[in-house]
């Protein structure tokens, strides 16, 4: 993990039970070193650990999400967050301005608004967070409206033309120093199922019914979140597209990547587009590699 992120040193079960009682029933002992842990199968208890986590270590006093909306693991989802402030310091100065007024653009920010939270939370960055379905925008303006202080740095925006990713988000006197999105990775319904299926054999979940597996993709997240025609790669090409309409109100467009084998495709794509720099910033979260790219038509360098 960024040797900023405060996940580093794994859970304290203890002090996140303290800050949520209602994560107590869900603690149980790992079988191979006998320390507490959750059952990572169950969306209930992951549910709760989100909002201990958010309670004990970012001072959230409210967060609840619908059912069968995507929720986000934590520790990755800040991970990305330190990174694009990394990326922020090695921009010049002058085109950032003034740091304590940092604006953002989620797209697709999810019921969860998780990004805008934890951006707002750890580095105070103003955000305005997307999305093209209703319930998540009415779910994240009533997580948002419960603290004053969110209020006044987080504005959400329903996307209403599902074709567009920028267009009827970004006013005409709008600029951003970042964009940040967790794109849909699959191309269908069916790939995205067969994701959930391999997700609960990694969980030694093998034996679970398939009835029982295809209720459980709706805690994976809704279509809007987990795919779209042309899956992943078709996504960000449609987001470089956009972003040349929108060159000069973006510091910094970011996207991750899911799949290592997109990024050259991606790369010729942002060529084509005649973007100033690109970079790839890889993250690690335990074994697990993960990556973002970044591209700006600015002189970043």
């Amino acid at each position: 993990m960024h040797k900023n992120n405060r996940h580093i040193q794994g859970y304290n079960f203890k002090a996140l039970v303290k800050a949520n009682t209602k994560l107590s029933p869900f603690i149980i002992k790992n079988k191979y070193n006998n320390q507490d842990t959750i059952d990572f199968s169950n969306p209930l208890a992951i549910k709760a650990l989100n909002f201990s986590l958010l309670k004990s270590d970012y001072k959230i006093n409210f967060w609840d999400i619908p059912e069968g909306y995507l929720c986000p693991a934590i520790p990755g989802r800040v991970d990305y967050i330190h990174h694009l402030h990394d990326l922020l310091a090695t921009t010049p100065k002058t085109l950032i301005g003034d740091k304590k007024q940092v604006k953002v653009l989620d797209i697709g920010t999810g019921a969860s608004c998780i990004y805008p939270l934890l951006g707002q939370r750890v580095y105070g960055w103003h955000f305005v967070a997307s999305d093209v379905d209703p319930i998540s925008i009415k779910v994240a303006k009533h997580i948002v409206s419960a603290d004053k202080t969110l209020v006044k740095a987080i504005t959400c925006r329903l996307q209403e033309d599902s074709n567009h990713i920028f267009n009827g988000i970004i006013a005409e006197d709008e600029f951003y120093h970042l964009t940040l999105c967790n794109p849909p990775f699959h191309r269908s319904l069916a790939e995205a199922s067969q994701g959930t299926s391999r997700k609960w054999q990694n969980l030694n979940k093998a034996k679970t019914p398939a009835k029982a597996q295809s209720k459980q993709l709706n805690f994976g997240g809704q279509k809007a979140e987990l795919w779209c025609p042309g899956g992943e790669l078709a996504f960000i090409g449609n987001m470089i597209k956009e972003s040349k309409t929108y060159q000069k109100q973006v510091l910094w467009f970011t996207c991750l990547v899911s799949k290592k084998d997109h990024i050259s495709k991606l790369k010729l794509s942002l060529k084509k587009a005649q973007a100033s720099q690109v970079k790839v910033i890889n993250m690690a979260q335990g074994q697990k590699i993960s990556r973002f790219i970044a591209w700006s038509f600015y002189d970043v360098s």
